[in-house]
């Protein structure tokens, strides 16, 4: 079960990789932020996959975009200089509260 969190884990650092450099491409203009977008999506679902072999698609794929929405507009947030507002951090909020009740109760995990 451990190896499935570093997985899960390893999936959605790619995944971030990927959107993050996604943004950069320009509508796939540039050569290498294009390049780190698909390398990184390829990755992001091959580790996805290697987490799916045992654990319930539904739960990873809501802990794999609770993370991921998260790790995203800290960057948009520090990187690109995007502002959040009090919505904003409040609906994050319930979404880190939401993929910590699903890691720390769900029985579900548990295939």
């Amino acid at each position: 079960m451990y190896w499935n969190y570093v997985y899960l884990l390893v999936a959605i650092l790619f995944e971030v990789v990927a959107t993050t450099a996604l943004k950069e491409t320009y509508g796939f203009t540039r050569l290498i932020p294009s390049l780190v977008a698909i390398v990184g999506y390829a990755l992001a679902f091959y580790f996805l996959s290697l987490t799916l072999r045992t654990m319930p698609v539904g739960v990873v794929y809501a802990i794999w975009c609770g993370a991921g929405i998260i790790f995203i507009t800290m960057i948009g947030w520090v990187w690109f200089r995007q502002a959040l507002d009090l919505p904003a951090l409040i609906g994050m909020g319930f979404i880190m509260a939401g993929v910590m009740i699903i890691n720390l109760f769900s029985k579900t995990l548990i295939h």
